[in-house]
């Protein structure tokens, strides 16, 4: 008998999905527990397998498309048999259709939004959707929401405010510019849209500055090294990145200010007594920031582990709610094509980031001597609404301390 297999609740305060990727074709055979579709949600990206063994009878929603929890996306059933008429709830809503506005009412309505400059919009899904439905760019709305965030009034206004279609262009101004082939168009959905909304969130919301400095790495190299052998028949590899997370939570617990967020709605700045380091982690489909909770009960073989265990399930996709929130602060390096320095996006809402990069040997002056030291920038960027300059300063300094001086980090100093 047919089934029709809805988007489950994938987690709570989870509404919609977008879909990313399906696994199967119509037509096509399927067991129990293959990999059937990919679903990305604003907290976590799922792959969904097939609750029964048939035959995948109709495919109810394209690459990209976003769907709510509830509706049918796929049909399963048996060799031979057809899919049903998708119900009225399940119908997907007309794309070029909507309602038309409400007659006029004694109060005037809201004047058009004006145009926002080029670059992605911040939007919820289903916003984002209606205006496709509407056929308005949601990219040159200004949005009247919580920090910039456009509406779905914002894009009714819009629509209701769009000029006439434009004449039909002369032959000659449709003629392509560049050869057949010369350009690749890749569609921004899944994780990669999710990236574009969240920095353009935090870039057009937080007050970004970045404060650089030099650090001497060179006992921390030698600590490490001599502290692999022993990971090693432990199970563990060890990294730097522990002993930055240790020294970033020694560093926070000197700055509490630092471990916080803003509450843009209240006009709060929220400082954590808790310590979830957040880890910018690379996969195929982009930056994914996982988290290392209660960072600060953890020691250094813990904390190697988890890193590992969060890093390994990023790439493999199998990442949990638990794994993705909460973080207070959060650390991005590209390990050893981490280059000089850069200009970091804040996780917003976090006020701060760090960035680590790239370890080399440099000569330094050393006791009126030049000596050969490994030698690493760190580039920290803050929100200036709710970090002075010379609070970011002097916490980038308290952490090059403990990095330069890691046995601090041992003997209870922090």
């Amino acid at each position: 008998m047919a089934r029709e297999f809805k988007l489950p609740d994938i987690g709570e305060g989870v509404h919609e999905g977008e879909i990313v990727k399906w696994f199967v074709k119509e037509g096509q055979p399927i067991k129990e527990n293959d990999l059937m579709v990919e679903v990305m949600t604003d907290k976590v990206t799922v792959q969904i397998p097939s609750p029964v063994t048939g035959k995948v009878l109709q495919i109810r929603a394209k690459d990209g498309e976003v769907v709510k929890v509830g509706q049918t996306i796929i049909v399963l059933g048996e060799e031979g048999e057809t899919a049903p008429a998708p119900s009225v709830e399940a119908a997907p809503r007309p794309s070029a259709h909507v309602p038309p506005p409400p007659a006029p009412r004694a109060t005037p309505s809201p004047p058009p939004p004006t145009a926002a400059p080029v670059g992605p919009a911040l939007a919820t899904p289903a916003v984002r959707k209606l205006a496709r439905e509407v056929g308005v760019n949601i990219d040159l709305i200004r949005g009247t929401g919580p920090g910039g965030r456009v509406t779905e009034e914002d894009v009714r206004a819009a629509s209701r405010a769009a000029p006439p279609a434009r004449p039909a262009l002369a032959a000659q101004e449709l003629a392509p510019t560049q050869p057949a082939g010369a350009e690749e168009r890749i569609p921004i959905h899944g994780l990669r849209r999710r990236i574009a909304e969240k920095m353009a969130k935090s870039n057009a919301t937080a007050a970004h500055f970045t404060y650089i400095e030099e650090v001497d790495m060179t006992q921390l190299v030698h600590l490490r090294d001599r502290l692999k052998e022993a990971g090693e028949q432990k199970g563990v590899k060890l990294t730097y990145l522990p002993f930055v997370v240790m020294a970033l939570v020694a560093a926070l617990r000197e700055h509490p200010t630092l471990n916080a967020s803003v509450d843009d709605a209240k006009q709060e700045i929220v400082v954590k007594r808790y310590y979830n380091i957040g880890i910018a982690t690379a996969t195929d489909e982009g930056l994914t920031v996982t988290v290392v909770h209660e960072a600060d009960k953890r020691d250094i073989w813990a904390l190697a582990k988890e890193i590992d265990r969060l890093t390994v399930a990023a790439r493999e996709k199998k990442l949990t709610l638990q794994d993705i929130q909460g973080s207070t602060f959060t650390i991005t390096s590209l390990g050893k094509t981490g280059g000089i320095v850069a200009t970091p996006i804040i996780n917003w809402p976090e006020v701060a980031i760090i960035g680590i990069h790239k370890i080399e040997k440099r000569p330094v002056v050393r006791n009126e001597q030049v000596v050969i030291r490994d030698m690493m920038y760190l580039s920290c960027s803050f929100d200036h609404r709710a970090i002075d300059g010379h609070i970011g300063a002097a916490f980038v300094q308290t952490l090059a301390n403990y990095l330069e001086h890691p046995a601090l980090l041992f003997v209870g100093l922090s």
